[in-house]
């Protein structure tokens, strides 16, 4: 399966420690997205859309409402690299 370099670029990141973060509105319902590399900075171009095709590649997984890491299909997804710039 091909994945776009956006992707590549976020599954490379989680595959190194990152997370991805749900933000909430007070009813519940997802609003928003971030994306943090294992050094506690923010990541950009990680949106809502993105997420979803992560989720649904089940590239990511979130365990005991806790953040979403990449799981053993994504690995399997990313192509290895040398550093992340």
């Amino acid at each position: 399966m091909d994945i776009s370099r956006v992707e590549q670029r976020i599954l490379h990141t989680l595959a190194q420690g990152g997370s991805l973060h749900l933000i909430r509105n007070a009813s519940g319902d997802v609003t928003g997205i971030e994306g943090y590399t294992r050094d506690g900075w923010l990541m950009s171009g990680v949106t809502l859309a993105l997420f979803r095709k992560l989720k649904r590649k089940d590239a990511i997984a979130s365990h005991g409402g806790r953040p979403y890491h990449i799981t053993r299909r994504g690995l399997e997804l990313v192509r290895s690299q040398v550093d992340n710039r």
